[in-house]
Order: C-alpha cells, then structure tokens, then sequence
C-alpha cells in the first residue's frame, strides 16, 4: 500500500515538473569574447586528466587480462598498476 501511494506522489510531481521544465529559459546575458577563451583554457587541463587516466587505466586492464587474473587478484594488480603510473606522473 505504501509503495503505491509512493509511486502515484512520484507520478504526480514528475508531471507537475514537466509543466515547470516546458516553459524556455531565459537566455544567459552576452559576455565578452575573452570568457569564453578563458573557460575552453581551464576545461581543457581536466579533459586531457580524464584522458590520461582512461588510458593508464586501459592499459592497467590489458595487462591483467594478458596476465589472466580474475577476482580480487585482478583488482590488486589494477591497483597496483594504476598508483605505479601515478607516481611515474
């Protein structure tokens, strides 16, 4: 009975917000053309970070499985491998 009401309160407020999210929102004010070299300058660092641990990682998975580790051993060694790659950083 519980999960019901629960469902039909949850019903209720996801259409009660599909009516708030139908109307536009208001366009953000004109900024200069140095903004947003500024903000693509400070994004960039964080994107090629992401990258470089996707790749350490990659390579950490690659060695395990060339290794045919499973289980728990598979995560220490990813582990591992991945603080290893840190500290060559």
């Amino acid at each position: 009975m519980k999960i019901s009401r629960t469902l039909a309160l949850l019903g209720a407020l996801a259409f009660a917000g599909s009516a708030f999210a139908a109307s536009p929102a208001p366009a953000p004010a004109a900024t200069t053309a140095t903004t947003p070299a500024a903000a693509s300058t400070t994004v960039k660092p964080a994107a090629t970070a992401t990258t470089d641990k996707q790749a350490v990682s990659k390579k950490c998975s690659a060695d395990a499985d060339a290794k045919g580790l499973h289980g728990k051993a598979r995560k220490k060694f990813r582990a591992d491998c991945k603080a290893a790659s840190k500290k060559k950083s």
